[in-house]
């Protein structure tokens, strides 16, 4: 393991009846600045700018309205970001401030220049410091969540491990603050068992509660990368977890790793419609690893154009696969069922064989 995604929660960091923490802040820089030191590369993940600015703008609890919100992020981003540039550079290390919105990954382009730009600061021994751009961010581009945020950027940076820093020391049996509670120590596969136990809000001043963070290693699994929930209260325990120590709650990778594209493709991009496939094709994508052919084709359901993501789905309703299509809802209505010789025939043209091409469909 080299490079780790370290995504810091708000309740870690910041109230609103106090604004930042930054004796906490401090510790986590230095136990970060530690692990550097051994040669680890290290991306965080912060949110803490709301709960920041709630203390500025003399509020208690995150407001619903989203101007108040991102008024909160505006004020409290400059003092977050100034109090990480004060505790790394105690330590000798410098930070970058990168702000993303959910079109900073869905657009492949901006995808990829937030890629090489990671890159280009971890070469230098920068430590990113991202943040969803709050002050700017509306409802349908909003991740929602940093939890949500820090398992895309694990993809995007090709993480070795994703590391989520709790104000609890893992995943529980049941609410922590029953006695008979226990840590769950590792879990090889994320069912909905294990949702369940996780349900839950946040706490006033956060998104997420563990249900969030669940889900976050849920779509980072599914990625080929292991995650761990831990606290973020202790100091040491980064140190003491990349040395080999039982920390929080460790959850299984899939075995296959998917690639940065495939990964894009599976978590980045919101699907635009779905086609309906038959047993055939659902088995030539699932385990046959093979194209989608406009054969197997039953049902189409959305608008949607080329290139727009959409979702595969069995006859039973059951998501088997998503990817890019090279033809629009409206020719795929036209074609489903045919032969990929009769495809200029009916259309009038081609652009390919497939509906969706191997290369740009992720098995789900």
């Amino acid at each position: 393991m080299k490079r780790l995604v370290i995504k810091i929660g708000s309740s870690i960091l910041a109230s609103a009846e106090q604004g930042l923490n930054t004796k906490r802040l401090h510790a986590i820089t230095k136990d970060i600045s530690d692990i550097a030191d051994k040669g680890y590369e290290a991306v965080i993940v912060s949110s803490g700018a709301i709960a920041a600015g709630l203390k500025k703008l003399g509020l208690k609890e995150k407001p619903k309205d989203i101007k108040l919100k991102q008024a909160a992020a505006a004020i409290g981003q400059s003092s977050l970001m100034w109090a990480y540039e004060q505790g790394f550079a105690g330590f000798h290390k410098k930070v970058a401030q990168v702000l993303l919105t959910r079109d900073d990954i869905t657009n492949r382009l901006r995808y990829i220049n937030a890629k090489n730009t990671l890159f280009a600061l971890l070469s230098y021994g920068v430590i990113p410091v991202i943040n969803e751009n709050d002050p700017v961010a509306v409802d349908e581009i909003k991740f929602g969540d940093n939890d949500v945020l820090a398992a895309l950027v694990a993809g995007l940076v090709e993480a070795d491990m994703l590391i989520i820093l709790s104000d609890v020391e893992g995943l529980y049996t049941k609410d922590p603050k029953h006695k008979d509670a226990e840590l769950i120590g590792s879990v090889d596969e994320i069912t909905p068992d294990i949702e369940k136990i996780a349900g839950g809000r946040g706490s006033a001043v956060s998104t997420g509660g563990m249900y969030s963070k669940v889900l976050a290693a849920k779509q980072a699994t599914n990625h080929g990368i292991p995650v761990v929930i831990m606290s973020g209260k202790k100091s040491r325990l980064l140190a003491n977890l990349l040395n080999g120590e039982k920390v929080g709650t460790y959850f299984k990778p899939n075995k296959e790793r998917l690639s940065s594209k495939k990964g894009w493709i599976a978590y980045g991009l919101k699907s635009k419609g779905a086609v309906y496939l038959d047993d055939g094709a659902v088995k030539a994508l699932t385990t046959q690893g093979k194209s989608l052919l406009p054969s197997g084709i039953i049902k189409v359901e959305g608008h949607f154009d080329i290139g727009d993501a959409v979702r595969c789905i069995s006859k039973e309703g059951k998501k088997v696969a998503k990817g890019l299509t090279n033809y629009s809802s409206q020719d795929i209505e036209q074609i489903k069922g045919k032969k990929t010789s009769e495809i200029e025939k009916v259309l009038g043209y081609k652009y390919s064989d497939e509906v969706i091409h191997r290369d740009n469909l992720t098995v789900v």
